[in-house]
């Protein structure tokens, strides 16, 4: 198994790419969506997992939700509190990964925050800083498990719905001065947080 990563900087087509990824026979349980576009919140009975995970994590949000479009595809859905991104809606095994680590400490800053989490579910640290980076700008990231045979077609839907490449907006943001995700940080107001992808000018 190999761990792949999209960067949305719509929720549309991060959750697109999820039920895209589930067609495609890719178990519910090896994909993860998390995003900070609190707009993708819907009401429901929260889960178990959810709850416990927001109880444990240093200033979690709550629970009881799901993500609009994609909810029904992932689970144990909840609502933390990211430092230095805020307030992130996560499902899937992403946030199974931070339940099993002190019931959500990894989230909650205790064993090495949002980049820690990633890390820890296969991802190279300095793409981490990337996706968190990312997250912390409105962003969504879908996280995938997948077989060495569904590599390339896992990738394949998560270009198709429009991911960021992950090289461009790194140059983006070292344009601008960034040197890797803090924690410490505070979160972006809305109008601080990156422009779509079809404003971010190409990498020179």
């Amino acid at each position: 198994m190999q761990t792949i990563a999209g960067l949305f900087d719509d929720y549309a087509d991060a959750s697109s790419a999820v039920r895209e990824l589930h067609a495609a026979g890719i178990a519910n349980a090896d994909i993860s969506l998390v995003t900070s576009d609190q707009g993708a919140a819907e009401p429901a009975k929260p889960s178990k997992l959810a709850t416990d995970v927001t109880n444990g994590a240093e200033g979690g949000a709550g629970a009881g939700v799901v993500l609009g479009g994609a909810g029904g595809l992932l689970a144990s859905i909840g609502v933390l509190a990211v430092p230095g991104v805020g307030p992130v809606i996560a499902g899937g095994w992403l946030l199974a990964t931070a339940a099993g680590a002190a019931a959500g400490a990894i989230f909650g800053g205790a064993t090495g925050g949002i980049i820690g989490a990633l890390v820890s579910g296969g991802l190279p640290e300095s793409d981490a800083h990337v996706y968190s980076e990312g997250l912390r700008r409105g962003g969504s990231l879908v996280t995938v498990r997948v077989p060495d045979d569904k590599l390339d077609q896992a990738r394949m839907i998560l270009e198709d719905n429009d991911s960021v490449d992950i090289q461009e907006r790194r140059a983006v943001l070292e344009g601008e001065g960034w040197h890797g995700f803090d924690e410490n940080a505070s979160p972006l107001a809305p109008k601080q947080q990156m422009p779509r992808s079809s404003s971010v000018p190409p990498a020179i």
